[in-house]
């Protein structure tokens, strides 16, 4: 676990997939946000096309770039939560979060975790690629 995190951590910016509602693949630019409790956890708004994808397709995946041609690919179901103390945590983590939301309880505010959540990092050195049952 701590080798995913803190790949997720370096790479900033991970690339998020899903399935559209037209049932053709989607990949946008997303953040990891926090690890509680061994899951990682994600947000974004309710009123945007990504949650109504991953509402109708729970199972995701994304693509993390790291460092000397490593990458990162996790896969699992995004099961979304309500609780604000988690919702207060990925606000505390994230400031451009806090600004876009204001609050924890603000009702367009969703955070989410990858359950059965499986990462698999590799890179173009010949070595295999290490794989992590999260």
């Amino acid at each position: 676990m701590k080798d995913v995190i803190e790949f997720l951590r370096k790479s900033q910016t991970q690339y998020f997939a899903t399935v559209g509602t037209d049932g053709k693949p989607k990949v946008r630019p997303f953040q990891f946000m926090i690890e509680e409790g061994g899951k990682l956890y994600f947000c974004t708004s309710n009123q945007k096309q990504v949650y109504k994808e991953i509402k109708r397709q729970a199972y995701i995946e994304l693509c993390a770039p790291g460092e000397n041609f490593s990458w990162m690919r996790l896969n699992g179901k995004a099961v979304f939560v309500q609780d604000v103390a988690l919702k207060t945590k990925v606000q505390e983590a994230s400031p451009l979060v806090k600004s876009i939301y204001k609050t924890p309880d603000n009702p367009v505010f969703e955070i989410f975790y990858l359950d059965d959540a499986v990462a698999t990092i590799a890179d173009f050195s010949g070595n295999p690629p290490k794989i992590y049952k999260l």
